[in-house]
């Protein structure tokens, strides 16, 4: 599904018909088909930032790995660019232009995980994600409960939030930054909510990661907001069954009818020519007032 404003790219694709997904039937090809579509919305969200790809050269059939740095052979619109404080000297991949995108499809990359970070500022988050991840037993209004709940938090500390799929089994609630707060100011800032909630809710919520404790209860996952880590962006694809996609929502859009996977590349062209329901997410930062 191709509008006639799509994006034009020069980057050939080889071997198009490539299977990413043999379950939902789609294609290299098809995959770029999806990304042109989705350009307008997606690209703010994944241009000028550092980014972590997990490539699926053969689809997800196949071995996928994670790229954090530059590899050699890569689309020359596959930017690089040194971070300061990685003394490994590898180049981090950005991507500026539609070009970039069909360079990272053309490696394989089924899944994009930017930096809560820019180019223009690498050690101030313009972002917060915080990642409801839910153990086994959990069912999905629980999870509805508790993201819910999170906006509750952030937004009593005066911050506006946005909610989305993750294209896998979670919920992600969102924050635009002004990006003035250092990194480990926002970390803290996000593990007290985490850890507030698991404190007030001790069986329903955990804040640590360990496997143990997380049968029957939603990890509020705030690691995403450290420097360096990454959570899938808006709109991204997940390389996992039925070619799911990360989906923004309104918030009374949450809940029953839509499921954590409910969008896929093969019906999310058709939600993307109505309202965007995060069209004002950067009209929306606010600085993080710290306690």
């Amino acid at each position: 599904m191709k509008s006639a404003e799509s994006p034009k790219s020069t980057v050939k694709l080889t071997h198009p018909d490539r299977v990413y997904w043999e379950d939902a039937g789609v294609t290299k090809a098809g995959l770029a088909d999806y990304y042109s579509g989705a350009w307008q919305r997606i690209a703010p969200f994944i241009t000028r930032r550092p980014l972590a790809l997990l490539r699926c050269p053969e689809g997800t059939a196949g071995q996928c790995f994670f790229q954090k740095h530059a590899w050699r052979g890569h689309a020359e619109e596959i930017l690089t660019v040194q971070d300061p404080n990685d003394n490994s000297e590898e180049p981090i991949l950005v991507i500026d232009s539609f070009d970039g995108l069909m360079g990272l499809i053309q490696a394989g990359t089924l899944e994009i995980h930017p930096w809560q970070a820019s180019l223009s500022d690498l050690e101030h988050p313009d972002q917060i994600v915080m990642d409801l991840d839910p153990g086994e037993g959990i069912a999905w209004q629980d999870l509805i409960d508790c993201a819910r709940e999170v906006r509750a938090r952030l937004e009593k500390t005066g911050l506006n939030t946005f909610v989305k799929t993750t294209g896998g089994k979670g919920i992600h609630v969102v924050a635009p930054l002004k990006p003035v707060t250092a990194w480990e100011d926002v970390k803290a800032f996000t593990k007290s909510i985490a850890d507030a909630m698991a404190s007030d809710s001790p069986d329903k919520y955990v804040s640590t990661i360990t496997k143990s404790k997380r049968v029957g209860h939603i990890l509020i996952d705030y690691l995403r907001n450290q420097r360096g880590a990454t959570a899938i962006a808006p709109y991204a694809t997940r390389a996992r069954a039925g070619a799911p996609v990360s989906m923004p929502l309104e918030w009374d859009e949450l809940g029953p009818s839509i499921g954590p996977a409910h969008f896929t590349v093969n019906n999310a062209l058709g939600r993307l020519g109505s309202a965007d329901p995060w069209q004002d997410f950067r009209k929306a930062e606010v600085a993080l007032k710290l306690r």
